[in-house]
């Protein structure tokens, strides 16, 4: 007998009918004689609602109480999955967030866990139910309902997972695994038999937007057997380990990772003294804006231009934040632009091979494509460009890195 985390995304459960589906699946697991944990997501599209209701009242709501309205979303989904198993006559029983005690800190939409409480789940396993955790949500110190920002299921299944030492988390979705790059824009993307932790970091703080990057950094830390499936189609999916693929076929590169919801700002004229970094900086993070790639260059009149990337939804709230320190420190003005997008490569085999970047640079020139910022790792390098030639940059690389999939094997994909 196995303990098994599944989760379940909007797409897997955006109806009555798909989640009558998603109980009869989890019905044959547990038929195998397996432990099932539960977590779904909200309904397809049911928190863009919430968020337009929100919104029409309030044009920047109350963060506090944005939590309250979209953590029910998920509450909807755990009882009409909870219902569709008791009536194929699978016992099983519902919970928030809150229920299970997913405790918490207090950063209204993007809460970290931080201790769980695995009696309760442990208590209705031991009676043979399957428990069915609503995903994305928890609770803090003071009891306020909190949710873990936008795709935070995956990070509540895999939390579960590591807290009862679960023997593996499958993430269900609605593709078939993790591919060396979006197939949307690259018919000959190849889905990938496994991928390290590492690897997978990288791809979902870049912009893959199979896994969050949370639960990625979950998964790893606590060593935590991670799998990538299709919610309604038999297959391997992709396994998430620590063992890197050490055969001689292994390429340099696993993956083309790429984010639309960049914006980049720049504040020109700085005085180039020390600490002007933190002045400007500073301010930003204690706004709880995560800031991305950072370029500052010296001019010959002793000022500097400092130039960061943050999420596009941030951008308004960033410059607002800029035009005070510019003041401040006698900046001359404030820049902004959302035009652009970030392409990344990743892969573990560039610790071992020279040349990867150029080859990047190369690929790139050849069609016109030039770039404006540079950030690299041990493992990815990733370049921002303008968001027009988003989708000619990631076919180029990922032809350039001879990620494409044999012609038959992309004829299948299609």
């Amino acid at each position: 007998m196995a303990l098994i985390v599944q989760k379940f995304g909007g797409t897997s459960v955006g109806s009555v009918e798909r989640i009558a589906q998603v109980a009869e699946k989890i019905k044959t697991f547990k038929a195998q004689g397996n432990d099932l944990i539960i977590v779904v997501s909200a309904m397809s599209g049911e928190t863009n609602r919430l968020i337009g209701l929100a919104r029409e009242i309030c044009a920047d709501p109350d963060p506090r109480e944005m939590d309250v309205i979209l953590s029910t979303g998920e509450q909807v989904t755990i009882g009409l999955l909870a219902m569709a198993l008791k009536a194929i006559e699978v016992p099983a029983v519902s919970y928030t967030g809150a229920q299970v005690r997913i405790e918490t800190d207090d950063a209204f939409g993007k809460a970290r866990i931080q201790h769980i409480d695995e009696q309760k789940l442990r208590t209705e396993l031991d009676d043979g139910k399957v428990v069915i955790v609503a995903g994305f949500q928890g609770m803090d110190g003071n009891g306020n309902i909190t949710t873990l920002g936008r795709g935070g299921s995956d990070t509540t299944a895999v939390a579960l997972a590591a807290a009862l030492k679960a023997d593996e988390c499958q993430i269900y979705t609605d593709v078939d695994g993790v591919y060396t790059t979006d197939p949307r824009v690259v018919d000959s993307a190849r889905r990938l038999d496994k991928v390290t932790f590492e690897e997978m970091l990288e791809m979902a703080s870049l912009g893959s937007k199979v896994l969050q990057i949370r639960a990625v950094e979950f998964a790893g830390k606590y060593n935590v057997p991670l799998r990538v499936l299709h919610s309604f189609k038999e297959g391997p999916g992709t396994l998430i380990t620590l063992e890197e693929d050490l055969s001689m076929e292994q390429p340099v590169i696993s993956g083309i990772a790429f984010n639309r919801d960049e914006a980049k700002l720049t504040i020109r004229g700085v005085p180039d003294t020390p600490g002007v970094a933190y002045k400007i900086l500073g301010p930003v993070s204690a706004a709880n804006i995560e800031i991305d790639m950072i370029v500052q260059n010296v001019s010959q009149d002793q000022t500097t231009d400092f130039t960061f990337t943050v999420n596009r939804n941030d951008q308004r709230r960033t410059e607002e934040i800029l035009r005070k320190v510019a003041t401040d420190i006698g900046a001359r003005e404030v820049a902004g632009d959302s035009a652009i997008a970030k392409v990344s490569i990743v892969g573990v085999g560039m610790r071992s091979h020279a040349g990867v970047a150029s080859k990047m640079f190369e690929a790139l020139a050849q069609h016109g494509i030039n770039i404006l910022m540079i950030s690299t790792s041990e493992i990815k390098i990733s370049v921002v460009i303008d968001e027009k030639y988003l989708e000619l940059a990631v076919r180029t690389l990922h032809s350039a890195f001879e990620l494409d999939a044999p012609a038959e094997d992309a004829e299948q994909i299609g």
